[in-house]
Parts: structure tokens; sequence; C-alpha cells
């Protein structure tokens, strides 16, 4: 969410902002909208004090023995009254409309940020690693976990349909081992390998949070309302006109229904329809990635400055629509219904954000590091970043059997935009006033994916997959999966 106040002191930098993600200038009708409201405000003010104003006159009236007059000012107060209610709802009206306009808006990128259209702008600044050499043409990770016989795409579309797989036997104990070889990087206090740089990696909070979260958790990091189209949700069904009937079982659909309204704090309320939509204010969102939960640890909470940095990770199962991707991979793991990810949320102060950001992405690269795979870091152009990031690191692993760099983990200081939608706050130290936290994400990694890279670089002309050293432990000490 944008702060408003900053558009009126600032309408141009604002829509210098916007066209930098190839907007249009909406500095114009925010500020259309935000007038209205405030010229409402303005009115009812006066009508307010002025009825406290006659309500004290009837008084003097009575006492006076005019009747006449405070027959007319009680009138007036009654009219009063009635223009202050209807002024009221008018105004929960128009800061509706504000708040739903501005949360609609991206966020603005930051200073550094290139500037494009879309991934052709996007800037490589480091590479790690080399790329692996093979005496023989590399598969694709679907046929070598296929050729293994533990990779099964067609009983998932049997029981699910397109873009979920079965991992079987010594895949499905690699996936849990790359997960828990992540958490244990990400949770100890440590020092990266490279000895030049000596940053501080780790340190991360691992959280257990839920999996299904209401509507106000989506809004509070942008998932909502701009992105419904991409979501899962799950609701509990009740009986037709039954007060809290519950129907055994849960709905699923990748739609929701029901309109989202904003109101004043980034809350969500549901739009009741004439078809009986009472039976989706219990709805859950499935969430897309553990960020939602995990930022949302911090919302409508004043915290003291002295917590932070604030580090917390959590490996989850994601859910995405994928409602855009039709046609994009549609074979293999790459792009999925359902993943597993281990995720990086840190919540910081205004001055701490931009080291924490570097250091964020840093503790990714060191997953990819110890695995011993080649890989890039590129920073994300104006026009390919998302919706709530000002600045975005991605990591590219290299896949042999794609013979392409593929994302596997992108790292993003959102700065106060989230902290905003969620009302999130810190009051530094030795002030009274409080001011908004800035938080930040990223994939530490996405273990499907990291799963890919694993078979593609590791993989044997016979088939088999060679383990790494650093995932052995987590295997039993098993060196080689094989059929």
């Amino acid at each position: 969410m944008h702060d408003i106040k900053a558009i009126r002191d600032d309408p141009a930098a604002f829509d210098e902002g916007l066209k930098k993600r190839g907007l249009a200038p909406l500095s114009g009708e925010v500020l259309k909208r935000d007038a209205e409201l405030r010229a409402l405000l303005t009115r009812l003010q006066t009508a307010q004090a002025r009825r406290n104003e006659a309500s004290k006159l009837i008084g003097a009236a009575k006492a006076k023995k005019d009747e006449a007059q405070a027959q007319a000012l009680m009138a007036e107060v009654t009219g009063l009254k009635d223009e202050i209610q209807k002024g009221e709802e008018e105004e929960r009206r128009l800061q509706a409309a504000v708040n739903d306009f501005l949360a609609t808006i991206p966020n603005i990128p930051a200073s550094d940020v290139p500037v494009g259209a879309d991934e052709h702008a996007n800037v490589e600044i480091r590479r790690w690693g080399t790329k692996p050499g093979f005496d023989f043409k590399p598969k694709e990770h679907f046929d070598l976990g296929e050729g293994l016989g533990q990779m099964d795409f067609e009983a998932a579309a049997r029981m699910s349909g397109a873009r979920f797989v079965v991992l079987k036997n010594q895949l499905a104990r690699l996936e849990r081992a790359i997960a828990q070889f992540m958490l244990d990087l990400h949770t100890e206090q440590a020092r990266e390998n490279n000895p030049t740089e000596r940053l501080e990696i780790g340190g991360y909070a691992e959280v257990s949070p839920p999996l299904l979260v209401r509507d106000h958790t989506m809004f509070g990091t942008g998932q909502l309302p701009k992105f419904e189209e991409d979501q899962f949700f799950a609701s509990s069904l009740f009986k037709p006109n039954t007060e809290n009937e519950e129907i055994s079982g849960l709905y699923f659909n990748k739609m929701p229904a029901g309109n989202l309204l904003a109101n004043n704090f980034g809350e969500i309320k549901l739009a009741i329809d004439a078809s009986g939509a009472k039976a989706m204010s219990s709805r859950f969102w499935l969430i897309p990635t553990a960020e939602v939960p995990l930022t949302n640890l911090v919302r409508e909470q004043i915290l003291d400055e002295k917590q932070f940095p604030l580090r917390f990770t959590a490996y989850t199962p994601c859910f995405r629509a994928e409602a855009g991707a039709a046609g994009k991979d549609t074979r293999g793991m790459i792009r999925m219904h359902q993943f597993s990810k281990v995720e990086l949320v840190s919540i910081a102060t205004p001055e701490q954000s931009a080291a924490e950001h570097e250091r964020m992405t840093v503790c990714a690269q060191e997953v990819l590091k110890r695995l011993g795979l080649h890989h890039r870091v590129i920073v994300l152009s104006t026009g390919d970043m998302g919706f709530g990031a000002r600045k975005t690191y991605d990591i590219e692993v290299w896949l042999p059997g794609q013979d392409a760099f593929r994302e596997i983990s992108s790292c993003s200081n959102c700065g106060d935009f989230q902290a905003r939608r969620m009302n999130a706050r810190y009051r530094p130290q030795g002030e009274k006033n409080t001011r908004f936290v800035h938080t930040l994400n990223g994939s530490g990694l996405a273990v499907g994916r990291t799963l890919v890279a694993i078979l593609e670089n590791y993989q044997q002309a016979d088939g088999s997959i060679l383990i790494p050293e650093a995932l052995k432990p987590y295997m039993g000490g098993l060196d080689r999966i094989a059929r």
C-alpha cells in the first residue's frame, strides 16, 4: 500500500516511479479521490462542531424559558445528526474507494533498479562456479526421473490433473533431504565459505506456519485483490440458509467467489451476494508461498527497534494456480500447482533493509554453493519485478538438460509496502511516534527446482544420479541414485 501523504507531497515522483514500471500516471486519480474524501471530512467536522454548539445552546435556551429557540435548536441538532450519519456512511464509501484504488498499484522501484520493459533489461551482477562437462548429451530432469522409475507424472494426473507429480523411493527421500539441509543451513549461525567476503549467514528462526490463511493475510503481502486468479482457496461448506451448520469437507477452487473491499487498515471484507455467499465467510486461501504467513507474523504489531532484524524460515508446500502460465513448462517439475519451498523472511528497520537484502541473497546462494551448482545472480528490471517489490535479485541455476539458466530463488526488498497493508510498525528508541517496518522475502530455495538442478547436473551416462557431498549425511550415506 502506498503512503497517501507522500503522494500528496510529491505526485511527480510517484508518477515517475510508475513510469519506470511502464504504467501511466495515477497521482491525479489518487489525489482526486483523496480530495473528495478530505472535503467530506471537513464538512463532517464543521457539522459535528455545530451540533455540539447547538446542543449546548439548547440548555441555555431552556434556562431562559425560550421554548421557540429551544425547539429550533433541537430540530437543527436532529437534522445535523442525520446529516452526520449520512456523511459517515459516505466517508466509509470514499475511504474504501481510495484504499481499493491504492491496493492495486504496484510498489515504486528503488532508484538503483535498472529501467526496462521486461526480463531483457535484467542485469547480471555475478556468477559462481562453472558449467559441468559431459561426454554425452545431458537429459532433462523428467527423462531422468522417469528413467529411474521414481518420478510419475501419469499417476499424479490420474489423481489431480496436469502440473502435479508423484516422487517415489530415493527421489522422495532426496526431496526431503534437500529441505532438511536447507533448514539446517539457514537456522545455524555461520559464515559463508568464501574467506574473502566473510559474510554472516544463517540465524533464521524456524517456523511451522498455517498453510491456510484468511483474506486479510493474503491482502497484507499483496496477493489480494490483484492476483486472485493465481491463487487456490478452500472454504468450509455450509448448508444454505442454515446458521453455522458445517458440511463435512472443504471446497477447493482456484477462483474466489465474492468481492473484496479493503478498509482503512488494509483488512479485507467479503461482500455477501444474493446467491448466499455467506458460505464463503469462512474462506481460507492455500498459501502460494510461506512468505504470506511468515511476513504476517508482525501484522498489527508495534515492535521494539531493539528486536530487529527479525529473521524467519519455513519449509512448506506451496500452491499456485499458474493462471498466466498456459503453455509454459508443461512437462516436468519447473512449474507446478503444488511444490515445496524453504522461504526466508526478514523484518527490518528502513536503515537495515538494504543490507538485509544483500545478506538474504547471499544466504540463498550459499545453498547452491554447498551443492556445487553453477548459478548467477541478476537484478530484475522495473518491468520484470513483482507487484510488491521495490528491488529484486533473482538467482538462476544452470540446467544442462535445458542448456539454460532457470530461476531458483527470488529475493525481494518490499520496503514498507507490505507493512502498510498489514499495519506493522515499530517504535524507534527514544521516540514516541511509530514507523512502518520494512519487509523482505526470498526463496532459500525452491526445493523441487533444486532437485531438478541436482538431477541434471549430477547425471551419469547410465542414467544414475550422484548425490552431492552436502546431502550424503541426509541420505543415509547413499552416494548414488540408480534404477
